[in-house]
């Protein structure tokens, strides 16, 4: 196929967009994300102000797409959103874009807000915003030494509120719900339960996932046949403190977790799909005790070489001994495996126990016969 050449016509009334916005930031944006931005910038360029019904008037979105369409641009650095007193958006900063280079390793979660407060600043009537020039960027985070790259990264917890019916019913009369909970039923093929919605309004209030997050989130459960909404809350929340804001990004980690998970199961000498209790085992070792993937394959090559059965409980074992220890890295295993020989007690105890030098991680009372029952019914 032939190039296409692009011509241009001149326009004193024109609106001009950095290629860095389209290079890096554009592609992970949706519709709406898209179109406040731009309109920002149009607005900026004019010397005019608007506000958030104005901009819902102007592209036939709720003033909701429109404030989280602002925190979306607002957690990527590129806006800077004023307050009043009374929690009412005045002012709009637009702040310079910065490229790969400069942006953090991770993003700042939005901070959460009480179910109230994100209500009360969606529903209440507009003030005219002013826009402002684009500032400086913040400085780049320093560079973090050797130390403080090891120390595990703090996980966050999220607690399920519990929701009033008027907070449901609150839920249900929102603009945007209605075809969020539309795609929720047919996804699942009935319509949702009380208890169901109240953990879609979760998603939503607490975890801020977007209706497009929520939407691949649905999806990708269904397509593990998972309807179960206990078990898609649980992904959510594994997402949410991931830091995962887009369905790219748990694309990317759904992927990455895939692949550890065969991984792993090759490691212990396992072919085939894993079993619900195998993926709970691994998902323990990758989520719970936060352990690299290289550190839990030196578990399963200590497992395999210490047993021929019931090798999930037996690196389950090893692994958690290793998490109560502190273990980071395999600088601190080797640590343990030297404070293991020159204790005397500890080599009493190996010689007694058939000089297995797997006995220094702490022995868990397994009923191996009843695992091997539940390992086996599950597959």
């Amino acid at each position: 196929m032939a190039e296409i050449t692009l011509y241009r016509e001149q326009s004193a009334d024109s609106t001009v967009i950095p290629n860095l916005f389209i290079d890096q930031y554009m592609k992970d944006a949706n519709d709406a994300q898209l179109k406040v931005y731009l309109y920002l910038i149009r607005m900026l360029g004019a010397g005019q102000s608007t506000s958030i019904s104005d901009i819902a008037d102007k592209f036939n979105h709720t003033e909701t797409e429109v404030l989280r369409s602002l925190k979306y641009w607002e957690k990527w650095g590129l806006l800077s959103l004023e307050y009043d007193s009374s929690k009412t958006l005045t002012g709009i900063r637009v702040n310079s874009l910065r490229s790969d280079t400069d942006l953090p390793v991770s993003r700042e979660k939005e901070p959460v807000k009480s179910s109230a407060m994100r209500a009360e600043s969606a529903l209440r009537p507009s003030a005219e915003i002013r826009l402002q020039e684009p500032m400086t960027p913040p400085e780049t985070p320093k560079r973090f030494s050797e130390t403080e790259k090891s120390a595990p990264k703090e996980i966050p917890s999220f607690t399920k509120p519990v929701y009033s019916t008027d907070q449901l019913r609150e839920f249900k009369n929102r603009e945007d719900t209605a075809q969020l909970l539309f795609i929720a039923e047919q996804y699942i093929g009935r319509p949702l339960t009380p208890s169901e919605m109240k953990t879609i309004l979760f998603f939503t209030d607490e975890l801020h996932f977007s209706d497009d997050l929520i939407d691949y989130l649905l999806q990708y459960c269904m397509d593990r046949g998972k309807k179960d909404f206990k078990y898609i809350e649980k992904v959510a929340v594994n997402w949410a403190q991931e830091g995962i804001t887009t369905p790219k990004e748990a694309q990317r980690t759904a992927g990455k977790y895939d692949k550890d998970v065969y991984t792993i199961m090759r490691e212990l000498g396992k072919d085939g799909s894993p079993t619900n209790t195998e993926v709970e085992f691994i998902n323990r070792w990758i989520r719970e005790y936060a352990f690299p993937l290289d550190i839990i394959l030196l578990a399963c090559r200590r497992t395999v070489l210490g047993t021929d059965k019931n090798r999930f409980p037996y690196a389950e074992g090893i692994l958690k001994s290793w998490k109560e220890s502190g273990v980071h890295s395999e600088a601190d295993i080797r640590k343990l495996d030297e404070q293991h020989q020159k204790d005397p007690k500890k080599k009493a105890g190996a010689k007694s126990g058939g000089n297995n030098s797997f006995n220094q991680f702490k022995q868990n009372n397994y009923d191996f016969s009843e695992l091997e029952k539940i390992l086996i019914s599950n597959k």
